[in-house]
């Protein structure tokens, strides 16, 4: 969510995040005060806000605080700055880096530096951090455990079925029996997760009605929902569904410098969950709507478009179909008629209707 920035901001506090470390660079304008380390922990955070607020000058409403999105490590710093109601900044580590062209050598003082530096100088068309529901927390924790548990699930299960058709069937089978027991308590493991994401999201009304509205498009599944609605932050972070395909990796952007030119190519700058959720959806749309299966053999053999940049706009199209549903309130429909001709409709049957009767009336009279 965004502030407003009527005010203007003084000092700029760039963090370097680490699990055991914090590193602090405080800079006032353009000017770098001093560096400090602390522990990360909360009661050392909160001695540090208690310095700060001695410096002459400042304020915690007048100074920008911001760190890279590092996850669980940064939960006691966020906890601590959003009690006293600073103004926060989680920023792309890629998009830090990349920001003060070529550098040369890295630590931690360094790092926290070149953050302090980056606000600084774009602090004006950044977005402020607000905090998401607990709820949200929830889940994001438990599609991670369950993302865990699926990868575990895979390195059991894989090397077994691969090594039958190279090894002795014996060996195989003592193999599969050796580690059946472990395969069987990840698979309860997953079944358990599963009921908890499913648990969390029905107890949750609003949770509940986006997860309905984002799978009535057909081919698109709880999964995928639950996923959606953690990285949009229940679509308040992301609403268009552009910035969306450009976040999950399915835009193609172009290459061009005079006169090379590069076929457009999607960014590997992306979420690439989201991406393989939204491929498998894809997939199956491909393969079993009627509709969209005839568009991707109508791009891919009559028109000689590659099977992938056809696929990567069957995403696109599922993605436009979520967000009309969520941004329109209403569920998907196969055969979707606007609410303006909807009305038209319903006053050419009612005038229709009206004009029958009343030529049933005057055939009465007479």
């Amino acid at each position: 969510m965004d502030k407003k920035r009527s005010k203007k901001y003084g000092w700029f506090i760039g963090i370097d995040v680490s699990r055991n470390e914090l590193d602090f660079a405080v800079m006032k304008a353009k000017v770098l005060l001093f560096h400090r380390e602390i522990p990360n922990s909360l009661e050392s955070i909160k001695d540090f806000i208690k310095e700060l607020k001695m410096q002459q000058g400042f304020t915690v409403s007048k100074a920008i605080f911001c760190l890279e999105s590092t996850g669980f490590y940064s939960n006691h710093l966020l906890q601590v700055l959003h009690r006293f109601k600073a103004n926060i900044v989680i920023e792309n580590a890629v998009k830090i880096k990349n920001s003060p062209g070529n550098m040369r050598g890295k630590n931690d003082k360094i790092d926290a530096v070149r953050i302090a530096a980056y606000v600084s100088l774009h602090h004006e068309n950044l977005r402020f951090w607000f905090p998401r529901r607990p709820v949200i927390n929830q889940l994001a924790e438990l599609t991670t455990l369950r993302l865990r548990l699926r990868s575990m699930y895979g390195s059991l299960t894989t090397p077994v079925k691969e090594q039958q058709t190279f090894v002795r069937k014996k060996v195989a089978k003592d193999n599969l029996q050796l580690c059946s027991r472990s395969i069987e308590a990840v698979k309860l493991d997953l079944l358990d997760v599963d009921k908890a994401i499913l648990r969390v999201i029905n107890e949750d009304e609003q949770l509940c009605y986006l997860r309905d509205l984002i799978v009535s498009v057909d081919y698109v599944g709880a999964v995928t929902a639950t996923e959606m609605l953690i990285c949009t932050n229940e679509f308040r972070d992301i609403k268009d569904p552009k910035k969306f395909a450009c976040y999950a990796g399915v835009a193609p952007f172009p290459k061009e410098s005079g006169k090379a030119k590069v076929k457009s190519k999607v960014s590997h700058l992306a979420n690439k969950k989201m991406k393989s959720l939204l491929h498998l959806c894809a997939l199956q749309a491909m393969r079993h709507s009627p509709e969209l299966k005839t568009y991707f053999l109508r791009k891919v053999e009559q028109e000689g478009k590659p099977k992938m940049a056809v696929l990567n706009a069957l995403r696109y199209k599922l993605i436009l179909r979520i967000f009309a549903c969520v941004n329109q309130n209403r569920k998907f429909e196969k055969i979707y008629v606007n609410s303006h001709v909807k009305k038209l409709k319903e006053i050419e049957s009612e005038s229709s209707a009206f004009g029958k009767e009343e030529k049933e009336t005057i055939t009465d009279v007479l």
